[in-house]
């Protein structure tokens, strides 16, 4: 007999989902970083390249903080409210608009 066609493949973890779902939630918990903190300068610098970024359409790649983790996207600043702690951001991939928070950045740069 030949069972390996029409059989679904076992999968230990995934036979129960919230088996899965909770051991997926302690993996995730696992490697959660604390949110890394800034000095004045770097801030200013974070500052200075979404102005720059703002004002002449150029592409920069972001690293922000979000759950636990450091994320990384690339696109174009669309707008920046310092006094809200506000940003838009749209991202290459999908041209979607993201709002995030200026206090969630970790580095901007050019690409």
């Amino acid at each position: 007999m030949n069972y390996d066609r029409g059989m679904k493949k076992w999968r230990p973890f995934a036979s129960m989902p919230e088996q899965y779902t909770g051991l997926q939630e302690v993996i995730n918990k696992q490697t959660e970083v604390p949110q890394p903190l800034l000095t004045e300068e770097q801030m200013e610098q974070i500052n200075f390249t979404l102005i720059e970024a703002l004002h002449t359409n150029k592409q920069v790649y972001l690293t922000y903080y979000k759950n636990g983790q450091l994320m990384t996207d690339t696109g174009f600043i669309q707008f920046i409210d310092s006094l809200g702690d506000l940003f838009i951001f749209i991202d290459e991939v999908f041209e979607l608009k993201n709002k995030m928070r200026l206090s969630d950045l970790i580095d901007v740069r050019f690409v």
